[in-house]
């Protein structure tokens, strides 16, 4: 549309629109948001299951009005924790960046169907409601967490969590199986993808879930920034190679 009506080549304006979209989301949480102890939107009850981490046993109670000592940028990478996450996040960004880039491709390449044309839609469709269904990639762990508790045993979280990501880590490897189903139909490796890409970002979800157990409020969203980033330099040079 943008080409035609004379704006540049028309797929440069994808990313100023997308881009532009990204600032009004910016507004609204800036505006909007409130920590969950001040919010007038968050009930009492809301907010003990939100703080019940504090109640657990073992978790040792912040005193009120204590401030916590907050890290600097350069201290974060003296801890091993922070070159885990980082290495993580390296290793890992890639998968779903390579699915992504490549899938329009190899249906074009291997079955002559375009994102354009109407089965390409439904496909490319399809692989983003399948990888959705990583929304219930977090829950795993308090499925385990739950299913001890009735059997009156305890289960760490963060043991939890490790299992979880575990058996995510095996799931994308359904994918080495595309190739050869997709003699029968191109249907076959879009599903498979898209259980990998799946499993991939419900993987991620917990590896994102580990920086909260292992570090203090203020530095959370730092050594999440530091992983973000080495997740995207992993992918940048995993397309390299490819």
């Amino acid at each position: 549309y943008f080409k035609e009506i004379g704006i540049g080549n028309g797929w440069e304006m994808a990313f100023i629109v997308i881009g532009a979209l990204g600032f009004i989301w910016m507004g609204m949480w800036v505006f909007m948001y409130t920590e969950p102890a001040k919010s007038k939107h968050v009930n009492k009850a809301e907010l003990e299951y939100i703080e019940q981490d504090k109640h657990e046993e073992g978790v040792a109670p912040v005193e009120a009005g204590k401030e916590e000592k907050k890290m600097s940028f350069l201290q974060s990478f003296c801890y091993k924790q922070t070159w885990a996450f980082a290495f993580g996040k390296f290793m890992t960004d890639g998968v779903w960046w390579f699915f992504l880039f490549w899938t329009p491709s190899y249906l074009n390449t291997q079955f002559g169907i375009k994102t354009s044309d109407p089965k390409g839609m439904a496909l490319i469709f399809t692989l983003y409601a399948i990888t959705m269904l990583s929304i219930y990639g977090g829950k795993l762990p308090t499925i385990f967490i739950n299913n001890a508790m009735r059997k009156g045993q305890t289960f760490d979280p963060y043991a939890a969590r490790m299992k979880a990501m575990l058996i995510f880590a095996f799931l994308p490897l359904v994918v080495l199986l595309a190739q050869p189903l997709g003699r029968i139909s191109p249907w076959f490796p879009v599903i498979l993808i898209g259980i990998g890409a799946a499993a991939h970002q419900s993987w991620s979800a917990n590896i994102f879930s580990t920086v909260g157990d292992m570090f203090p409020k203020s530095s959370i969203a730092t050594i999440t920034g530091i992983g973000g980033m080495a997740g995207g330099l992993g992918s940048m040079f995993l397309q390299k190679v490819a």
